[in-house]
């Protein structure tokens, strides 16, 4: 008798080991569209963003007097800046209207809106309208990540929730790899070559075509909006509203500040994003100049070894993004992340100080994006679980996009602390630090895993 339930317990586990091998076998045609549709958004974003960083020089050697050139860092700086103040803007944007319109009406917005911008883009003709528009283009990309989260969240089970974000998450990287790739051939093509890479951000435009036929809204968003109508019907009315329906009558980013409960949350992810956010543009963006640099003085090519070490970097961080959202799903969203906030603070010591030898540099520069860069997944992961309906995107968006109107002071002191803590190495490691605040922070929150959405 007391070996039958051992017995059961064994074929229980063995069983729910089997359907947990099986989790991709239980998805709809419905819910993989979904998750191509948001993996392509954000794959484009990825590809818009980091072609900006490739070309940027050569588009201020055309836009800007010959007198200028040796201010071209500071002018790259200033408009690197202002594209990720554009991406602020228009991700908080973005996320209350996704709230308002619905996930897919805002999907088809977003990749239209950074399609057309970044097309007009490749026509600029002085480098106040280059900056204008990366703006625009800016904008348009920051409200497309918390909509295609939202919708991943809403739409696939809750068992493989965290599998869907990381998958989602990881077209950030993939877009980054492919425009390594474009410019590899496009560069070649002459002085007017990056007008040419801004052309081909036109293309994202029939993605629209694919999502308005294959994609439907999300059917809790579309539960919320019908229950907001009616409340909002009633007060207009001036009925009597109770407490859920005041919360659901109020603007969605004011309703984020309103509930005690929902604005300690928000104190405590928004420090989370910000140790992510800032360690991302305050390290990674200059891996591949420091490994340029080590290569240099070895007398070997620097272009060359910096774009090995770019394609290395997106590499690990493609691994980490898939991985962490496994991770998760499989031993809780809270000890992951701590994890991955940990290794990246004690990686970042390891690859800028421990070795000058370059290929031991390409190792760990794919290990240390792993976990740097990989730990963004916790945010697709793990903030749609904790936001009702009414506010989920609006509040994605907040805490995606907020500590932007912070890091993007990154790129405009760069050089400067550079130079004053001599070299690459201390710079990074200064930054590194904010890591600790996302490690206090993160055992904050409650752990989510299995459970459903809050309604």
């Amino acid at each position: 008798m007391t070996n039958l339930p051992t017995h059961r317990s064994a074929n229980t586990a063995t069983l729910d080991a089997r359907n947990d091998a099986a989790w991709y076998r239980t998805l709809s045609r419905v819910q993989w569209n979904t998750l191509v549709a948001s993996n392509l958004g954000w794959l484009f974003d990825g590809f818009e963003t980091y072609a900006l960083i490739l070309t940027v020089g050569p588009a201020l050697r055309q836009l800007l007097e010959p007198s200028r050139y040796p201010e071209i860092p500071a002018y790259a700086g200033t408009i690197i800046a202002i594209n990720l103040l554009g991406w602020g803007i228009g991700g908080m944007v973005g996320g209350v209207l996704a709230d308002y319109l619905g996930r897919r009406r805002m999907m088809l917005i977003a990749v239209l809106a950074y399609s057309l911008t970044t097309g007009l883009s490749a026509f600029s003709f002085n480098w106040p309208s280059f900056a204008i528009l990366r703006f625009l283009v800016g904008v348009a990309i920051g409200s497309e990540w918390a909509t295609g989260s939202s919708m991943v969240a809403e739409l696939w089970p809750d068992r493989a929730r965290g599998k869907g974000a990381g998958l989602m998450q990881c077209g950030l990287g993939i877009g980054f790899f492919i425009a390594s790739l474009v410019w590899l051939f496009v560069n070649p093509l002459g002085p007017g070559s990056w007008r040419y890479m801004y052309m081909l951000g036109v293309l994202p435009a029939l993605l629209t075509l694919w999502i308005r036929r294959s994609i439907p809204e999300s059917r809790l968003w579309e539960e919320t909006d019908a229950r907001r109508r009616a409340v909002r019907s009633r007060q207009h009315r001036g009925e009597a509203l109770g407490a859920p329906e005041q919360a659901l009558a109020r603007f969605t980013l004011f309703d984020l500040f309103t509930d005690r409960t929902v604005r300690s949350q928000t104190v405590i992810v928004f420090l989370m994003s910000l140790s992510t956010t800032v360690g991302f543009w305050g390290i990674s963006t200059w891996v591949p100049p420091f490994v340029g640099g080590i290569a240099a003085a070895s007398g070997l090519a620097p272009e060359q070894w910096a774009s090995y070490a770019g394609m290395t970097y997106t590499f690990g961080s493609v691994a980490g993004y898939v991985s962490l959202g496994f991770l998760a799903d499989a031993y809780g969203r809270k000890p992951v992340t701590i994890v991955f906030f940990v290794l990246a603070l004690i990686l970042t010591p390891v690859l800028f100080f421990w070795t000058r030898d370059l290929s031991t540099l390409l190792v760990l520069a794919c290990v240390n994006a792993f976990f740097s860069n990989g730990q963004y997944t916790w945010m697709p992961a793990w903030l749609p679980e904790l936001y009702p309906t009414r506010m989920r995107a609006t509040a994605l968006a907040f805490v995606f996009n907020g500590p932007r109107f912070i890091a993007f002071l990154g790129p405009l002191l760069a050089g400067t602390m550079i130079v004053q803590f001599g070299g690459y190495g201390q710079a990074a490691m200064a930054l590194a630090l904010v890591y600790l605040v996302g490690i206090a922070a993160t055992p904050f929150l409650p752990e989510t895993l299995g459970k459903p959405l809050p309604a």
